[in-house]
């Protein structure tokens, strides 16, 4: 490689490196090297056996092969300038056996036969070396063996055939067009991502899938010179399971809001959010700090979700209830004893908690998780009881499930897989009400849109959330923006707190592309449904006002 090539590629890898939060896979390529294909599934099969029968004449007597491509696509513009655009690719084999009732894992990029071979037999060997300390066996919920099957995100445009100019064209008229009506500064991205996975296990199954994600973004700041200070406000749109046409702003999708406000689901119109995120940052500039005091809340879904991922979605994770994740990540509230009681009040009796990672153009949406369980629908909460956990297929037995939830997840071929939250979601009410008609029953509340910084403790109980958009509720009506709002309370009083929820025809998904967990740390992707809900009586703050 030329000393100019290796400076272009490696800067381009570096830049995105540099700004905080956006993990990188893989190394840098072309933009046509995205679209190159790898190998044929007829190849992958051959290669998988080779690793099956390898690790069984070793002694495994279970064994599952992923062969992964992983693609990201970045781009990232601030006001008329584009600031990187990175092209990124990872593509291996991770294998993974039990030998002796212990589990070992090994992965290598040398997908040939010798290099298989080889891998599968050092994840025996591993896990041979870990069976001395094991105290029990691992025991696996059975999966029956679905043969050659295959899945694909139904998209409609493969986003990594859409040319970047277009993209970062598309990035930059929307940084103009939020400075032409008053930002004075914005930043704006486009996270593209594509995982290419074939699966292969002892089992029987040889599961191709094909999934891509989207997820644009901004941030535009408006600022009074006169006193020093700023206002920011981030772009609504959710990240998506979806190709490009996620972009096409379909009038049909959006979901017209009081005072101006828009939500959108499964289409984006990012001119139109930028534009508003320019007069409503201004607009912030002006308004009033809030009262603390206990208040009405009425919750966005674009806002709600993110309280959902931290109150609902990771307490339930079964490995944090059962502790193995105490050291990076924290423990559980919602411990085994409280599922067992068969009584534990969760929430209010309105609060339907739903586990899915089948709902279409969802972030989780798959037909078959990491360790090739079939995908489904289960409940965590009915009813506001606690009558379920996140589990994968060494961890059924724990909960007296018969099978796996289908939530097993590794988020590259090197990484080993291992439970993960599936899409979590709140699900809407029966009776048909609109936010308009929600509120109109709030004497004294705080309307918040888009989901801001937050808090929460290691064992997800206390908490403290903010947002992007605050509106005083007074009688019935908005009445202003506020200032300076965030919500304090703890996950079962909150969730008690509920008392009314919108209709099927205001439901829409939050999503997170960068949710951290494990050690080594491992990402993944995962959407939280709602529609607009109300909790009264919450306790908020002032966040502005120093002593």
């Amino acid at each position: 490689m030329k000393r100019r090539d290796f400076i272009n590629l490696t800067g381009l890898g570096m830049g995105a490196m540099m700004i905080p939060g956006i993990p990188l896979m893989g190394h840098p390529v072309s933009e046509a090297a995205l679209l190159e294909e790898r190998l044929e599934n007829a190849a992958k099969k051959q290669l998988a056996d080779i690793a099956l029968n390898a690790a069984k004449s070793k002694g495994a007597t279970y064994t599952d092969v992923r062969i992964g491509r992983y693609l990201q696509q970045y781009l990232f513009t601030r006001e008329k300038n584009v600031q990187n655009i990175t092209n990124n690719e990872s593509f291996g084999v991770g294998i993974r056996v039990i030998a002796d009732g212990t589990w070992g894992f090994s992965a290598t990029h040398d997908v040939t036969p010798e290099g298989i071979a080889k891998c599968a037999e050092t994840a025996v060997a591993i896990a041979k070396a870990n069976a001395k300390l094991q105290k029990e066996p691992v025991v696996l919920a059975p999966v029956k063996g679905f043969g050659e099957v295959s899945w694909q995100t139904p998209i409609k445009k493969n986003s990594f055939e859409i040319p970047v100019k277009e993209k970062t064209d598309l990035l930059l008229a929307a940084n103009n067009v939020a400075m032409e009506n008053g930002a004075k500064f914005i930043n704006s991205a486009l996270f593209l991502v594509n995982e290419q996975k074939y699966f292969a296990s002892s089992d029987g199954s040889y599961i191709d899938q094909d999934i891509h994600r989207i997820w644009p973004t901004f941030t535009a700041s408006a600022v009074d010179q006169a006193v020093g200070v700023f206002k920011t406000r981030d772009a609504l749109s959710s990240p998506m399971g979806m190709g490009y046409e996620y972009m096409d702003g379909l009038a049909s999708e959006k979901i017209e809001g009081p005072n101006g406000l828009i939500g959108y689901r499964n289409s984006y119109d990012i001119m139109e959010d930028a534009k508003l995120a320019a007069l409503q940052v201004n607009e912030k500039l002006a308004a009033k700090s809030v009262e603390a005091g206990k208040y009405d809340l009425v919750l966005d879904p674009n806002h709600l979700g993110l309280t959902i991922h931290e109150s609902v979605g990771h307490p339930l994770e079964l490995d944090r209830v059962l502790g193995y994740e105490a050291n990076y990540a924290g423990t559980s509230f919602a411990t085994l004893d409280k599922w067992e009681s068969g009584n534990f009040q969760y929430g209010s009796d309105l609060v339907n908690i739903v586990a899915d990672k089948t709902q279409p153009n969802t972030l989780g949406a798959v037909a078959y998780d990491d360790e090739g369980v079939k995908c489904k629908e289960w409940d965590l909460i009915k009813d506001g009881i606690l009558v379920n956990y996140q589990a994968i297929r060494d961890q059924a037995k724990i909960i007296n499930e018969e099978e796996s939830h289908g939530c097993c997840y590794a988020d590259n071929w090197s990484s080993v897989q291992f439970q993960r939250m599936p899409n979590v979601s709140l699900k809407p009410g029966k009776d048909k009400l609109s936010v308009l008609d929600m509120i109109k029953d709030v004497e004294k509340g705080i309307y918040i849109v888009g989901r801001g910084s937050f808090s929460i403790d290691q064992q997800r109980y206390n908490f403290q959330f903010g947002g992007q958009l605050f509106y005083e509720i007074k009688n019935g009506e908005i009445v202003g923006m506020l200032n300076d709002v965030a919500y304090q309370s703890n996950t079962q009083e909150f969730w008690n707190s509920c008392v009314q929820i919108c209709d099927k025809d205001d439901y829409r998904t939050f999503g997170s592309f960068f949710d951290g967990k494990g050690q080594p740390s491992q990402i993944s992707a995962v959407s939280h449904g709602s529609s607009t809900t109300r909790f009264n009586g919450v306790n908020v703050i002032n966040t502005g006002r120093r002593i």
